[in-house]
């Protein structure tokens, strides 16, 4: 015969088994004196040792209470007891660990038990309706809601919202759920959590993190949860109200860092860089050792053009970075469930992901080589070199989400800034790193599709073909590399006035070119071929248009006239290739010819040379100053020339 939940029971069964009073006093006694102590040492170093200490001092506890059968005398302290010891067990890991909400539903089912139900069969979600609808006792209302409290933070912590806000509607009274009504423009979650009565603390048993402080902890992780979320989702005004709520509630210095790290990302996609500036800045005063704050600054100055506060983010943050971060302490050392515990989501970690110096120095050396600062970018790489030589595991990332390319492209660019200083024998040192390290990389023969595409995952023999596919994209690369370091060089040699080393250094390129066997409709229309390949058409027309000037240097004329029709065939209408063509053709005194050509180019650059310009994708940066390289640098000259050949050939002609 069952008992109605929560009524005395019935005198005609005999004496409910209770625990003795005595048993009671020296438990409650002992629960006060780990919180005594708690209180003492709170504020001290070694906060997590004392709270293993403790910890283990209350699961012995609990189980000592736990070797009587339930009873509901005895109830309030021992949820009471495994409220607190759940918290220490927070402290000691300064983690939220998901397994430790196996020993809430041990407590709930004791209260059950202590009623005289069962509830083994049940969900986590269903035993709490089942307790919370049920159980009415008065004096079980106030641990059983702190333990709701405490069950919230472990869904949030997981983010299980759904789960939350069915906690909190249950854990308000019928006459608190007009205070939960959430109106137009509140977030339903947020108005439940604050819609919960804290119940009041019993003087006899004591807490170690009272329900209020842990109430707005739960808004605080709440508000910055679903603030994420709708940052992910693009959802950008609701996510600044919704991380404006979290920077306003109750959280640690490092937490609210990252709120305002977050405002500023969020303020940067919705296209307001000054306010993005002003969060990220507040990020910085709060908790100077925010540094993906600062990491994000220097990306707003960069999309905003300001060159000179970028470089400055940047140098700051790599100084930072090489400093011996303070000791870690615990951010709230009062607080042993804290905001910055449940709130761990994939956009947290990339939008605070910290920087490694190599990619900070990186950006440096990238950012002064776009900028024209030759000196400082070179000393950048320089130096990005140097960090490399300490140890490639240690100074850069390997977990795809970095911003460095890949180490040969480094390289290349490093020789770029190098040659552009006026280094050139240093350039040609560096790209014959790239060349030896990539030589035993290359097949002989690389046929290729113009454009490769991935197959279907659902196709038999998919996962083969993108291995192959894969592996195919990667000789590539490292042909690219390879051949990019031979045009370097080969312009290097041009430079410092040998001529034939410099022809050398160029054939060596197209010869190494020639190992692509191009398969497809054809290869006028750049913006069809995949990237990997456009980038070997572009070497192979700057290599063209090199060796071709270095020829005319020779007085090889026809060899130079070979090189750049076949350039004008890689690239027809290309500015530098018809020039040069003209050019040539003048040199081998075919004037007419020349004059005819120029008419020609003439006619159509204004037009095509300004499409070519727009097509296609950005180059590579280690090509840039191969490209500038190859401009023609007598286009008035040979225009005169022309003009005045034109203008005699005019009078010889009878009217």
């Amino acid at each position: 015969m069952k008992r109605r939940r929560g009524t005395d029971p019935d005198p005609d069964l005999g004496p409910e088994p209770e625990p003795e009073r005595g048993c009671l006093r020296a438990w409650a006694a002992q629960s006060q004196a780990v919180i005594g102590r708690w209180t003492t040492a709170r504020c001290g170093g070694e906060t997590r040792r004392v709270c293993q200490q403790l910890r283990d001092e209350l699961r012995e506890l609990l189980r000592r209470i736990r070797g009587l059968p339930a009873a509901l005398p005895a109830l309030p302290l021992e949820l009471t007891v495994l409220y607190n010891s759940l918290l220490f067990t927070v402290g000691a890991s300064d983690s939220a660990i998901k397994g430790q909400a196996e020993g809430i539903r041990q407590g709930l089912l004791r209260v059950l038990e202590a009623c005289g139900a069962c509830g083994q069969d049940l969900g986590t979600e269903e035993l709490w309706e089942k307790v919370l609808q049920e159980v009415t006792v008065e004096e079980l209302q106030a641990p059983l809601h702190r333990l709701g409290a405490l069950q919230a933070a472990w869904w949030l912590a997981a983010s299980q919202l759904g789960s939350v806000a069915g906690l909190f509607q249950l854990l308000s009274a019928a006459e608190d759920l007009g205070r939960a009504h959430c109106s137009e423009g509140q977030n339903k979650l947020l108005s439940l959590i604050e819609a919960w009565r804290v119940p009041p603390e019993g003087a006899s048993l004591p807490l170690v993190q009272s329900a209020k402080d842990l109430k707005e902890i739960l808004c605080t992780a709440a508000a910055f949860l679903q603030g994420l979320q709708e940052l992910e989702a693009g959802n950008f005004p609701t996510a600044l109200s919704l991380l404006q709520e979290a920077a306003g509630g109750f959280c640690s210095k490092n937490i609210l860092a990252q709120i305002y790290t977050c405002l500023g990302c969020c303020a940067q996609r919705m296209g307001k860089p000054q306010t993005a500036l002003q969060h990220l800045k507040r990020a910085l005063q709060v908790d100077f050792q925010c540094l993906p704050a600062l990491s994000h600054v220097a990306a707003v100055y960069h999309d905003l053009g300001e060159t000179d506060a970028e470089l400055q983010a940047l140098t700051l943050l790599y100084e930072a970075l090489g400093k011996s971060p303070p000791a870690a302490a615990s951010s709230s050392p009062c607080f042993l469930m804290r905001a910055e515990l449940l709130v761990h989501t994939p956009v947290l970690t990339s939008l605070l992901r910290r920087r490694y110096p190599s990619e900070v120095k990186y950006l440096l050396a990238q950012r002064c080589l776009q900028d024209g600062r030759v000196t400082d970018a070179v000393e950048h790489y320089l130096d990005f070199l140097s960090l490399l030589q300490e140890g490639l595991q240690q100074q850069v990332p390997l977990d795809g989400s970095s911003a460095l390319p890949r180490i040969p492209e480094v390289f290349l660019e490093a020789a770029s800034a190098l040659a552009q200083a006026g280094r050139h024998q240093d350039a040609i040192t560096v790209c014959e790193e790239v060349i030896s390290r990539t030589t035993d990389l290359i097949p002989r023969v690389l046929p290729v599709e113009e454009r490769l595409e991935q197959p279907e995952s659902s196709l038999p023999g998919a996962e083969l073909a993108g291995g192959l596919l894969s592996q195919k994209k990667e000789s590539l690369c490292c042909l690219a590399w390879r051949a990019a370091g031979y045009l370097h060089q080969g312009w290097a040699w041009a430079k410092l006035g040998e001529s034939k080393e410099a022809v050398t250094q160029f054939s060596r390129c197209l010869s190494d070119l020639l190992r692509v066997q191009l398969h497809g409709s054809g290869i006028k229309q750049t913006e069809n071929l995949q990237p990997e390949v456009e980038v070997l058409q572009k070497i192979r027309l700057l290599s063209l248009l090199g060796r071709g000037t270095q020829f005319l240097e020779l007085g090889r004329n026809k060899e130079a006239l070979l090189d750049f029709q076949h350039s004008l065939q890689i690239s027809p209408g290309d500015p530098a290739a018809a020039s040069y063509l003209v050019q040539a053709l003048w040199k081998l005194n075919r004037k007419q010819e020349a004059a005819a050509q120029w008419q020609k180019f003439s006619q159509s650059c204004p037009a095509e040379g300004g499409q070519q310009q727009g097509q296609g994708r950005p180059l590579p940066l280690y090509l840039v100053s191969c490209l500038e390289q190859a401009v023609f640098p007598h286009s008035e000259a040979l225009a005169r020339s022309i003009q005045d050949y034109l203008g005699a050939a005019a009078q010889d002609t009878p009217s």
